[in-house]
């Protein structure tokens, strides 16, 4: 695999370096930045960040999903304004998804668009969401209703960072890089399965998957950018999962949700006679394994299906799902009747991730 991966989009070519030194984190002083840096990676890589920690243009932000609101965005848009911020400086985020999307909104509104950059701190930042440009805010109670597509100008993957990870945050990054390897093959998936209890204690062999996940992503982001076709795949889970999310009020953390999320569609694709059963039993061995122990969590149907209605792919007729289907469980964009039919399959879906 390629130390360094370039992505084309529509601001232009952007770099995904996999740091083998943390030579970036004084080179990213160069120029004006203006740091978000989540508050829980600064005291667990104090070292590590000191010079971008001193700088007193850094903000630390509490990776919480309330933090992630349009409200408390605009408060962290009134500090770097009041930081004079100018278009020819850059914002730098250090962190997870959260920091990444408030930072990507922030840059792509404040004076019509200033550059940033991104160390991604998390297994699922780092193997999925770094790269494709989105910022997704959210309103209320409402995940992901406001966002952009506006990409960094560099992007660096250092692997110094997961040594920190719980085993929790590390299965819900896991759970993206099943995603993306359940889109590309059925091959790929079953690889994966194999290797899938090697990937904690092996970094070697997590950084493979994590270079993987991308380059395929990369194929993806780069006919789509705009998620108008065929990047509408990499919802795979995602519909269910953060309706998982709402429903239980964050208990369950996101790529855990989204390999709940991946069970719940497969079983309704296959009730409906999309995905032949079989096909569902191969992938539920894998994704069963990744969930374990969340299974117990209280997941109310009613709060389930509200939070699918509100998912911003539905047209006004119909919710727009990503379904696995036929026999190598190709992953298509599938509309689907919000009727009674519809309601149980998904409480049989629900009901049988606790069996």
């Amino acid at each position: 695999m390629p130390e360094q991966l370039t992505i084309a989009s529509h601001k232009g070519e952007y770099l995904v370096r996999f740091a083998a030194e943390r030579d970036w984190v004084r080179a990213w002083l160069e120029g004006e930045p203006h740091c978000l840096i989540d508050a829980l990676v600064a005291r667990l890589h104090e070292e590590t960040l000191r010079p971008l920690l001193a700088h007193p243009r850094t903000i630390l932000i509490e990776a919480t999903e309330s933090n992630k609101s349009i409200e408390r965005i605009v408060e962290v848009m009134r500090r770097l304004i009041e930081q004079k911020l100018r278009r020819d400086h850059a914002l730098i985020a250090i962190g997870g998804g959260i920091v990444q999307d408030i930072t990507c909104f922030a840059a792509s509104t404040l004076l019509r668009g200033v550059p940033w950059k991104f160390a991604p701190t998390t297994l699922l930042a780092q193997a999925d969401s770094c790269i494709g440009s989105k910022s997704s805010v959210n309103l209320g109670t409402a995940k992901n209703m406001l966002g952009t597509f506006y990409p960094p100008r560099e992007v660096v993957v250092d692997g110094g960072f997961l040594a920190t990870l719980a085993e929790r945050d590390l299965r819900s990054g896991i759970g993206e890089i099943i995603k993306v390897h359940a889109i590309e093959s059925a091959a790929a998936f079953d690889r994966l399965a194999q290797d899938y209890e090697r990937l904690r204690g092996e970094p070697p062999l997590l950084r493979h998957y994590i270079e993987r996940a991308l380059a395929i992503k990369q194929r993806f982001i780069e006919a789509d950018e705009f998620d108008t076709g065929i990047r509408n795949v990499f919802n795979y889970g995602h519909s269910f999962g953060h309706a998982i999310e709402s429903a239980t009020d964050f208990a369950v953390p996101h790529g855990i949700a989204v390999t709940m999320g991946m069970e719940i569609a497969n079983h309704v694709a296959a009730q409906r006679g999309l995905l032949p059963w079989a096909q569902h039993a191969r992938m539920r061995t894998l994704l069963e394994r990744n969930y374990r122990g969340f299974e117990r969590t209280a997941i109310p149907f009613e709060g389930v299906r509200a939070a699918l209605l509100k998912d911003k792919k539905n047209t006004s007729a119909q919710l727009v799902l990503i379904l696995p289907t036929g026999e190598e469980a190709t992953v298509r964009r599938t509309p689907v009747d919000n009727d009674a039919a519809f309601h149980d399959q998904l409480a049989a879906a629900l009901g049988q991730l606790h069996s």
